[in-house]
């Protein structure tokens, strides 16, 4: 499948992270002749709204990065246009679009570190800064234990004299945008990333540095409340306007090395974030959830989630009980 060769008007749908950013600045870079447009759904969101999914129906094609929307809304798009999905996400294959996940099909999930990569390999490409940021955006430090990664990175650093910190301050710095809330900065940043001439560049944007001190205050501030614990499992519940709850989770989980139940309540007057890192397999928390209908994704090891302030204690219940 050529994507040179799609016509018409185009989308691309993708998350609002390094990951999802470097994907479709990836993209944007081999279609740019398409005139193909970027969105990312309402930020914090894992599946696309009643207006999202009419203004979307517009496109004759539309290629999803990084994201396991919802079969529904996949299947939704579908009926106007032609849908292409690249995701590394756990989820379901929806086989009446081109759904090209390795990770669902049984691939060793090492062998794909992220939808950068997966896009960038599908596209014929060399290796590249773009395709890295995405992979050490999901992964930070930890991709030091993906042997076959962390070669391909220190290879790359020691030829662009560069290195795996200096990638990793570019990922906070672009994910500064969906954690500040900025959802245009966010669907701005892969065009950006394409503009830039050299490495250091990405390193001096001032609004993405600017960004980063204000995220950083909240983090340690959130950081230094209190936490409860049950079971071995750590709780902790924040009220924070900023989109901070996977890099809590994560800071956490690395101190601690014990299951991470985050809640933050201030996310939206209708809904909270409940996000959880755990050293036990999610896949089936993951799947029940989806049949309760609740909004949520993630990985082997991670799950995120956005529910309305009702449904909050329940599903709380249902995900300690599952890691107990």
């Amino acid at each position: 499948m050529n994507l040179k060769k799609l016509k018409g008007k185009g989308l691309i749908i993708h998350h609002w992270d390094a990951d999802g950013i470097s994907s479709a600045s990836l993209l944007l870079q081999n279609l740019s002749h398409n005139g193909i447009i970027n969105k990312t759904p309402k930020l914090g969101n894992f599946f696309l709204t009643k207006k999202e999914l009419n203004e979307y129906s517009e496109f004759d094609y539309i290629i999803i990065l990084d994201m396991s929307l919802p079969k529904n809304d996949i299947l939704t798009l579908n009926e106007k246009s032609t849908i292409f999905i690249f995701d590394h996400h756990l989820g379901q294959e929806i086989t009446q679009v081109f759904h090209h996940n390795p990770i669902i099909k049984g691939e060793n999930p090492e062998k794909y570190p992220s939808t950068s990569w997966i896009v960038n390999d599908f596209l014929g490409n060399d290796i590249n800064l773009i395709t890295l940021i995405g992979i050490i955006g999901d992964h930070e430090k930890r991709i030091e234990k993906n042997n076959i990664f962390f070669k391909i990175i220190t290879k790359f650093c020691n030829e662009n004299k560069t290195s795996i910190n200096e990638i990793l301050k570019m990922t906070f710095l672009i994910d500064s945008n969906y954690k500040i809330g900025d959802k245009i900065a966010v669907e701005k940043a892969p065009h950006v990333l394409l503009k830039y001439k050299s490495l250091k560049d990405i390193l001096k944007n001032e609004k993405w540095n600017n960004n980063l001190s204000i995220l950083e205050k909240e983090i340690n501030l959130q950081l230094n409340k209190p936490v409860e614990e049950r079971k071995n499992i750590i709780i902790k519940k924040i009220n924070s306007p900023y989109n901070i709850i996977s890099t809590l989770t994560r800071k956490i989980a690395w101190e601690s090395q014990k299951d991470i139940l985050v809640v933050n309540n201030g996310f939206s007057k209708e809904s909270d974030q409940i996000y959880i890192r755990s050293n036990k397999n999610l896949e089936n928390l993951i799947s029940n959830g989806k049949s309760l209908g609740y909004r949520c994704g993630g990985k082997k090891e991670v799950m995120g989630a956005v529910v309305t302030k009702d449904k909050t204690d329940f599903f709380v219940k249902l995900i300690l009980e599952y890691l107990s």
